[in-house]
C-alpha cells in the first residue's frame, strides 16, 4: 500500500470540480433558477451575485479535489476502478449534498422541492465527476 500520490489527486480534483462547477451552473442557473429567485426573494435576499459565484468555483474546485482524495484514500482497500471511484463520489454526495440538504429541511429556508432537486442531480453529478478525477489518478511508482 503506497502513499497517496498528491499531485494526482490535485490534477484529478481539478477536473471532478470543473465537471462539479459545469454541473452546478447547469442546475442552479439554468434548471432551478427560477425557484432560487424565488427562495431568494422570499428570504428577502438578493440574488447570487458575481462574487459568491466566485467562492463556490472555489469550493466546487476543492470538492473535486476532496473527491479523488477519498478515492485514493479507499482505493487500496476497495481496489482500483469504477466502482470504488463511484462510491468514493457517493460519500462525498452524502456529506456535501444530502447530509446539507437533509439538515436545512427543519429550518424551512428553502422549498423542500428545490432541496430535493438539488441533491438528486448531485447524487448523480459526484459520483460523475468523482470518476472522471479517478481516471486520472494514479498511485506513485
Amino acid at each position: 500500500m503506497g502513499k497517496i500520490n498528491l499531485g494526482r489527486v490535485v490534477l484529478g480534483g481539478l477536473l471532478a470540480g470543473l465537471i462539479i462547477c459545469i454541473g452546478e451552473y447547469l442546475l442552479n442557473d439554468v434548471v432551478l433558477e427560477k425557484l432560487w429567485m424565488d427562495a431568494m426573494a422570499a428570504l428577502n435576499r438578493p440574488a447570487i451575485g458575481t462574487e459568491s459565484a466566485a467562492l463556490f468555483i472555489i469550493l466546487f474546485f476543492a470538492l473535486g479535489i476532496f473527491s479523488v482524495w477519498v478515492y485514493a484514500a479507499v482505493r487500496p482497500r476497495f481496489g482500483a476502478g469504477a466502482m470504488t471511484a463511484i462510491c468514493a463520489g457517493l460519500i462525498v454526495w452524502f456529506l456535501a449534498s444530502f447530509f446539507a440538504s437533509a439538515s436545512m429541511l427543519p429550518m424551512n429556508l428553502f422549498p423542500r422541492r428545490l432541496l430535493f432537486y438539488a441533491a438528486l442531480w448531485e447524487l448523480f453529478e459526484f459520483p460523475i465527476a468523482t470518476l472522471a478525477g479517478a481516471w486520472i489518478y494514479k498511485e506513485q511508482a
